[in-house]
């Protein structure tokens, strides 16, 4: 960190805290003391109202710096939250970025608000699934620096991809080597996934980041489209899958929903469930989850492709 930032740190530091000692603030920016009364200070000369409260340190004139953006504690407690959220799920440049974040927000906040602030945030909790990252998350976060890049600097990527739909369909060609022009990354159900334009398939791909392997950025440049939105419909048309599952199964259908759901209904013969997918296979697993709790109702081929998984398990399962 520069000097300049570290001291609008300060500042925002000051703000945020009522006292703020100079030996907290050197841990804080991994500086020396003397570095901080230095800095001190320069904001002084700066002419910012700095005052040195004996025993209890650092702290700025009551009024100074008053907030040009007024937050209610409801807002202010989401976007804290939201902040925390990227810092626990994100890598790690955007963990750090979120923090400060966090640390501006709440350095605008007037004392009353932040107050509340604390007690609406003290009532939620976000918990890592798993605190250290095991090797294949550790790839991601890799990937995911990798990609970024190529997409702020609009450089064709190269990778081999593992198309499970492919794999689960006994296709031969389950790896692929991929040229692709990234356009951005989405975050849904614990997983990240590229979406870029596709050079071998002429058409725009949706990539699961776990499935790449051998990434590599290229020297050819590319335009991003200017209508392209990650919120924007696919244009060929998904395939509807139509499910019914025993009525006992409903709170565990809701608590594990697939992420093409759609549409669930509580019926008289059942829990109906409506997905919308790409291809057939990529439902597959979950619904053999569900054993002989769930029927196919449509499309035909799913229904078949699930008898014959449902085959292909007991004879590998049949004692010789």
């Amino acid at each position: 960190m520069n000097r300049t930032d570290r001291l609008l740190a300060i500042l925002l530091e000051l703000q945020r805290q009522r006292n703020v000692r100079a030996c907290d603030l050197a841990d804080l920016f991994e500086t020396s003391q003397r570095t901080i009364y230095r800095d001190m200070q320069a904001l002084s000369e700066a002419g910012v109202p700095v005052v040195a409260v004996p025993g209890k340190g650092y702290a700025l004139v009551d009024g100074y710096f008053l907030p040009p953006v007024a937050f209610s504690a409801d807002e202010a407690a989401s976007l804290l939250l939201g902040s925390r959220y990227v810092a626990k799920q994100f890598d790690e440049e955007y963990s750090r970025l979120a923090m400060t974040a966090s640390a501006k927000i709440e350095a605008v906040l007037p004392e009353s608000v932040r107050k509340q602030t604390d007690r609406l945030c003290a009532g939620i909790a976000l918990f890592e699934s798993q605190p250290d990252l095991r090797p294949d998350e550790r790839e991601t976060e890799e990937k995911i620096k990798q990609l970024r890049r190529s997409i702020l600097e609009e450089k064709r990527i190269a990778f081999t991809y593992s198309a499970r739909y492919r794999q689960l369909a006994r296709d031969e060609d389950v790896n692929t080597q991929r040229e692709v022009d990234p356009y951005g990354l989405v975050h849904t159900n614990g997983a990240w996934y590229l979406v870029g334009w596709c050079h071998l398939r002429g058409d725009r791909r949706h990539f699961r980041l776990e499935r790449i392997q051998s990434l590599t950025r290229l020297s050819q440049s590319f335009v991003r489209p200017d209508d392209f939105s990650l919120q924007q419909e696919r244009k060929e048309p998904p395939i509807e899958v139509q499910l019914l599952f025993g009525a006992h199964l409903e709170a565990w259908v809701k608590e594990e929903r697939s992420f093409f759901t759609v549409l669930e209904e509580r019926r008289e013969e059942g829990f109906y469930v409506k997905l919308r997918v790409r291809h057939e296979a990529e439902v597959l697993p979950w619904l053999l989850r569900w054993g002989g709790g769930v029927r196919v109702l449509a499309p035909e081929e799913l229904r078949q492709r699930v008898l014959a998984e449902a085959q292909a398990i007991i004879s590998a399962n049949t004692p010789i």
